[in-house]
């Protein structure tokens, strides 16, 4: 463990984006400083604690934080290159992906131009391995997925480098614990994805797995296609929380603002991310991700509070 001066008197030479919301109503404070690139093997709690340290987040405060910039720390990666492709995912990658995607469901679900455009030229080659991977990891729901398969998702990650996703609670508290022990603050951790969860009347979907009570997920392609052919509004995905104690909507929404101030790094997708570097799908490098601002953590402060809304009684993040 750290010792709690070594954390205070850390360097931190880290711009900072700052804006203010509104959520439901409640005023916040969203607090995001550009951070080294994650790589694997990266101590991410010292990280944190230096941020919360530099920062003088107080107690109470919500730390946001992005699900892939952990996995990969952790080195939850599986290298693309050296997977091989079975039948299923080859018959996915050729036909479903072009055609399906291309034609059918692409256009229903309202996916943008580009993305219709490149779906019907899906690499084969590259596009099986991943689709093994999604059904080897996720299952066939998620495989059948355009992108970001049940949390699987190459963006932001070199060469043919896919993230995996967490596959336990308990991460949001191991990290709140560590800044309380560290620090003497005691904050809400959230570890989101960018992946949507949907509003089906008072029941919330994801199409990947998640651990807030509230969300049911892991519906795969079903979810993502039948919310999107209804137009429904969709929230990034809290994946796991300690110590956040709102109704489940706030979270959302407070989550949807964090992306915002937080941005997407190098890209949405694996093509966005190969068309700024100007290279091909597996040509992105570490030293390229290094080069771009990266903001992997949001600090949220509540500015002022609300009587309590009964609309919302029935909604809880329980993410205490």
């Amino acid at each position: 463990m750290f010792k709690r001066a070594s954390l205070r008197n850390a360097p931190f030479r880290l711009g900072v984006k700052v804006r203010k919301v509104k959520v439901l109503g409640e005023t916040y404070v969203l607090i995001a400083p550009r951070c080294k690139y994650w790589k694997p093997g990266h101590n991410y709690l010292r990280s944190i604690g230096e941020v919360i340290a530099r920062l003088k987040v107080r107690n109470g405060d919500i730390l946001l934080i992005s699900e892939k910039a952990i996995c990969t720390a952790n080195g939850n990666l599986v290298d693309e290159n050296l997977v091989k492709p079975g039948l299923g995912a080859k018959i996915i990658a050729k036909y479903w992906m072009k055609w399906v995607w291309g034609y059918l469901l692409g256009p229903l679900c309202r996916l943008s131009k580009s993305t219709i455009d490149f779906l019907r030229k899906y690499p084969e080659f590259y596009g099986a391995r991943h689709k093994q991977v999604a059904l080897e990891e996720s299952g066939l729901l998620a495989a059948l997925c355009f992108g970001s398969e049940g949390g699987i998702d190459g963006s932001n990650l070199p060469y043919a480098y896919v993230s995996l996703p967490l596959r336990e609670a308990g991460e949001a508290q191991r990290i709140r614990e560590y800044i309380r022990d560290e620090l003497g603050i005691d904050v809400g951790v959230v570890i989101v994805d960018s992946d949507r969860c949907y509003s089906w009347g008072v029941i919330y979907v994801s199409p990947r797995p998640t651990f807030v009570r509230g969300i049911k997920g892991g519906g795969g392609v079903i979810v993502y296609v039948v919310s999107n052919v209804l137009g429904l509004r969709g929230w990034p995905t809290p994946i796991d929380c300690s110590g956040v104690n709102m109704p489940l909507r706030e979270l959302l929404e407070l989550c949807r603002a964090a992306e915002r101030v937080r941005g997407h790094g190098a890209g949405r997708s694996v093509w966005e991310m190969a068309e700024r570097f100007d290279t091909t799908l597996v040509g992105v490098t570490w030293k390229m991700l290094e080069s771009i601002p990266h903001y992997p953590l949001v600090v949220a402060r509540k500015l002022k509070r609300k009587p309590a809304n009964n609309r919302f009684r029935h909604e809880d993040s329980s993410c205490r």
